[in-house]
């Protein structure tokens, strides 16, 4: 007999320590829909988000590198699923509800505007005084509204804690603003994991791709990065001489590690000592739970700040989504004199949402491809 719903939810109340988030206590989704026979809610969720048409567009929207500068550097969408991989990780070893922190981390970025947050920073400048833009908002508006795959319902129609998960995603780049409906000071467990798994992901991996490029050195690394220069030592002391791209690999690997057993150790401590009994009481705690320790987080800081003034802002890194944004802001202004123009469930959406907003919809859901394509159909 297949396993059910019902049993899948038992397992759940066996294995999850008591502050996880239960997929049968979810408070449910805006529009009725019959449960999942042989899914949880979460995992139904999770297979939402991966079929949708936001999700496959991640694959050609900018990470750091312009999309198309190399076939080995990541995209939004391999970034994503390395989210996504983290927060299992560190979900399963803290005794957390997987499905649920995996499906926050496969929808963190489905709003992101094409060339990452050069492309986000023109969108809020050109909707000031418009309701602005925020690509975790525009997520929340993705899966609640702008997904049209469904009879009976606009969006994917996700569980309320997934859409806690999009609307409270915060990192040194993310500062969400409040959502009404999401009111507790805290988000859940499994949403505070992919906060951190993204943070985790992409400096270790913006850092990898930095040096596949040639824009970073393993010398001034060494010198300059307390973290990476413990990683190679490790690597160096266990695996001795290594060929240059399986040392790099090891290196990063290791630097990963390392915080993934930081954050899980450290957590544990800030989790007992809390006191939590149910996840709601972990909505309510002062704090987030998930954590890095002060040193680790001080050595990421340390890696953050290495990386803005090397890589983010490297000409060679630099330049090109410059001139790319420059094409979008100019995007921008045709489509609001030629609103004919823009797709067909932008055009539907006008009336209701204002034209600017509906310009905003169609051009934060373009790759970033489609956006030089377009500007070279519309200007040449």
């Amino acid at each position: 007999m297949p396993r059910t719903r019902q049993e899948l939810e038992q397992i759940e109340r066996q294995i999850f320590a008591p502050y996880a988030q239960f997929s049968g206590d979810t408070r449910g989704r805006d529009y009725d829909e019959p449960p999942p026979q042989w899914r949880t809610q979460y995992q139904r969720d999770r297979d939402r988000v991966i079929h949708s048409r936001a999700f496959r567009r991640l694959e050609y929207k900018t990470q750091v590198f312009l999309n198309g500068t190399g076939d080995h550097l990541r995209t939004r969408l391999t970034h994503t699923i390395e989210v996504a991989a983290v927060s299992r990780n560190i979900a399963s070893a803290l005794k957390l509800n997987t499905d649920l922190a995996e499906t926050i981390a496969l929808a963190h970025d489905l709003g992101h505007s094409p060339f990452g947050h050069k492309g986000e920073t023109a969108l809020a400048r050109l909707m000031k005084g418009r309701g602005g833009f925020e690509h975790n908002q525009h997520s929340l508006r993705i899966v609640e509204l702008l997904e049209q795959k469904y009879p009976d319902f606009p969006g994917l129609n996700l569980t309320w804690e997934v859409r806690e998960g999009l609307a409270k995603h915060q990192t040194a780049y993310d500062h969400p603003e409040r959502r009404q409906g999401f009111d507790a000071r805290n988000s859940s467990l499994e949403a505070q994991i992919a906060n951190l798994s993204d943070e985790i992901t992409y400096y270790s991996h913006d850092l990898d791709d930095g040096l596949d490029s040639g824009l970073l050195s393993e010398k001034d690394l060494s010198h300059d990065v307390r973290i990476f220069a413990q990683a190679a030592r490790l690597v160096k002391k266990r695996h001795g001489m290594l060929p240059d791209e399986c040392r790099r690999y090891f290196i990063i690997r290791t630097i990963i590690d390392m915080q993934i057993h930081d954050v899980v150790e450290n957590s544990e401590r800030l989790i007992l000592a809390a006191g939590v009994n149910s996840a709601d009481d972990v909505r309510r705690f002062s704090r987030a739970l998930i954590r890095h320790s002060p040193l680790r987080r001080g050595l990421n800081l340390e890696l953050r700040d290495y990386l803005y003034e090397n890589l983010y802002f490297n000409p060679v890194v630099h330049q090109p989504n410059l001139r790319a944004v420059k094409m979008l802001e100019e995007l921008f202004g045709y489509f609001l004199q030629h609103p004919r123009e823009i797709g067909e469930g932008a055009r539907r959406r006008v009336k209701k949402s204002g034209l600017h907003r509906a310009v905003c919809d169609y051009i934060a859901g373009m790759t970033d491809r489609y956006v030089i394509l377009e500007y070279h159909r519309i200007f040449g």
